[in-house]
């Protein structure tokens, strides 16, 4: 819980975030405050989630001093231009009621109703990007990144902007580990963050890692985000209740070399039940799964 990673401009962000994704506004409110009492130094929203204001309102409810608390939100998929983001960045800032945001991430390549389609939005993701950038310079954004962005998503920023992207936020679980896409990013410079490290709850109807985390005397959760810290991941756990908030951060275990071999290896299918039509991005079902290895 006091171990951070140092991204590319020095920044440090703490290894482990709280998830927030459908989580109402209101119902947000005491479990970031809850959150925050346990230890939790990092809280990750998003526009989409329709939830930030909440979020600020638990951050402030906490009664912990704004700058130990490692703020993350990411700009809507669909915002494509430099007016539209600059507009949407301020009105985050508002609805967040913060002077500044500590990480903020173009949430898609795509709108979420073309996602993974295949359109060329590059140009549309430099307008938004150079939004992000000048965010940046005046302070407003203390590192700004993407989500969901591939390898020539990336390129594309590497070429025409002048800021590198400092943070990639992927789908990353045991199972579906985007292993070729994380050694690209690593030598890249770039941080790694695992949203839906537990597969959305479905890890743990998964005898095989039960069996596992016995063996650790922890629970599937557990085992999951301890995955991804050894992989150089930084893991967002979503929960609701303050007894899995609170073991999720009990990771004081290493997983054996042979065991992490078998899980990277694993070809686990998860049924991510009511999270595969995801009603934020446009009731657009996920992709497959990252290939394994």
């Amino acid at each position: 819980m006091e171990e951070s990673f140092t991204l590319s401009n020095g920044i440090q962000i703490p290894k482990l975030g709280l998830g927030t994704w459908r989580i109402g506004d209101s119902a947000v409110v005491p479990i970031v405050r809850e959150a925050i009492t346990l230890g939790y130094r990092h809280i990750d929203t998003a526009q989409a989630y329709g939830n930030e204001r909440g979020v600020g309102e638990g951050l402030r409810a906490s009664g912990i001093a704004r700058d130990e608390i490692f703020v993350t939100t990411k700009l809507a998929a669909e915002s494509k231009s430099f007016a539209d983001a600059r507009d949407r960045i301020d009105a985050s800032l508002r609805a967040l009621g913060v002077d500044h945001i500590d990480l903020m991430l173009i949430h898609s390549p795509q709108p979420w109703s073309e996602f993974r389609d295949g359109g060329d939005y590059d140009a549309g993701n430099l307008e938004a990007w150079r939004a992000l950038e000048e965010a940046h310079a005046a302070g407003k954004l203390q590192a700004i990144g993407v989500s969901n962005f591939e390898r020539a998503d990336l390129e594309n920023l590497f070429a025409n902007g002048s800021v590198r992207p400092m943070v990639n936020q992927v789908l990353a679980h045991v199972g579906n580990t985007p292993f070729d896409l994380i050694d690209y990013c690593r030598n890249e410079d770039l941080l790694m963050e695992a949203y839906s490290p537990v597969a959305h709850g479905a890890a743990m109807k998964n005898d095989r890692l039960a069996s596992m985390a016995g063996k650790y005397d922890v629970d599937v959760a557990q085992l999951c985000i301890r995955y991804c810290l050894q992989l150089g991941l930084l893991p967002l756990p979503k929960t609701t209740h303050q007894d899995h908030m609170r073991s999720n951060t009990d990771l004081d275990f290493v997983i054996s070399d042979k065991d992490m071999t078998a899980l990277k290896n694993a070809t686990t299918d998860m049924d991510y039940g009511e999270a595969n039509a995801f009603p934020v991005f446009g009731k657009k079902r996920r992709p497959a799964a990252a290939t394994e290895r």
